[in-house]
């Protein structure tokens, strides 16, 4: 089982906002067996690539309803939203969220509605994902690794406990259905630069953790490719690095661009939002949609924004409690 190899692993780093929380405890190190990256082919991905497929996803029941700006459509289920995301054919599906925060434990999160929703009907139609999981091996110095985990805890510390034992249960699932999960690993040189970094450590995570998805994200596309397999590549974590365009000031942060060229842009990003999520601060209110987004109009339906060609905002019915 592939639980079996991860749950004790995770060293989770979730970057989603960046944000200063309240206090908790570290993350505890741990050590990985995941397999190491494949070695990226020169050749472009999107060159050897099937033509896409139309029939890809299944036909919504019923035609969505317009709902205003942005392309902004109405869907009956998330699962006939999803079924329209997946029809744009993309060779890599870069997956976002907020991570669920402390005191929302008794919402089912972004990653559980995955997993327990979309996760199935991406069988047969992906072959691996990329998930935001950072481990330490503990090759480069307990005392090292511990520093680097104590640096991380300004952006979990305000993180639901809940999130890393979600992350291995979706890399679980995917693995049950054939698709296959990659986590992500940390060079001893990467930790030597976050140490040093001091005060900007985060900063130096936030870049580290968009090269290692962007490397692998590629490499597996290109394999694909190369063996004409016709399959998508999926990424899944925070609702940063998986921008098609990066946010001023954020560009090393975000890997969307460079998977879009990649792709000769098919290249999708999605952002995955749980409404009671939303909080009222600037990083919210910064979201192109969100002025757009009427939490109380249709709270029974799955609202679906396209702020740009390739983007997709997905926000789920309001929960029944």
């Amino acid at each position: 089982m592939l639980s079996a190899r991860l749950l004790p692993l995770l060293c989770l780093v979730s970057l989603a906002a960046c944000r200063t929380p309240d206090s908790a405890s570290p993350p505890p190190p741990a050590t990985a067996t995941a397999a190491a990256t494949p070695s990226a082919v020169p050749a472009p991905i999107a060159s050897a690539a099937p033509a896409p497929s139309t029939s890809a996803a299944p036909v919504p029941a019923a035609p969505p309803e317009p709902c205003g700006e942005m392309g902004c459509l109405l869907y009956d289920t998330p699962q006939a939203a999803f079924a329209a995301i997946l029809a744009e054919n993309p060779l890599i599906l870069g997956i976002g969220e907020s991570h669920a925060q402390k005191g929302k434990e008794g919402i089912p999160t972004a990653t559980k509605r995955f997993t327990d929703t979309f996760l199935p009907m991406l069988a047969g139609k992906a072959s691996d994902i990329v998930l935001e999981i950072w481990v330490s091996e503990g090759k480069c110095g307990k005392e090292k690794e511990a520093q680097v985990a104590e640096q991380q805890k300004p952006v979990t510390q305000g993180q639901a406990k809940t999130n890393q034992n979600e992350f291995v249960t979706l890399g679980d699932a995917a693995y049950a259905l054939g698709v296959k999960p990659h986590i992500l690993r940390a060079s001893c040189a990467d930790y030597d630069a976050i140490v040093k970094a001091g005060p900007d450590s985060v900063i130096v995570m936030l870049e580290m953790i968009t090269r290692l998805m962007d490397e692998k994200a590629k490499a597996l596309a290109s394999r694909n490719a190369n063996a004409g397999a016709g399959k998508m590549v999926l990424t899944y974590g925070g609702a940063i690095h998986n921008d098609l365009t990066a946010r001023p000031g954020r560009e090393k942060w975000t890997f969307g661009p460079d998977l879009a060229a990649a792709t000769a842009d098919r290249y999708v990003e999605l952002d995955l939002v749980v409404p009671e999520f939303i909080q009222d601060n600037d990083a919210w209110k910064a979201l192109p949609w969100m002025p757009h987004f009427k939490r109380d109009a249709h709270p029974t339906k799955t609202t679906v924004f396209r702020p740009a060609k390739g983007s997709f905002v997905l926000i789920f019915p309001t929960t029944d409690q």
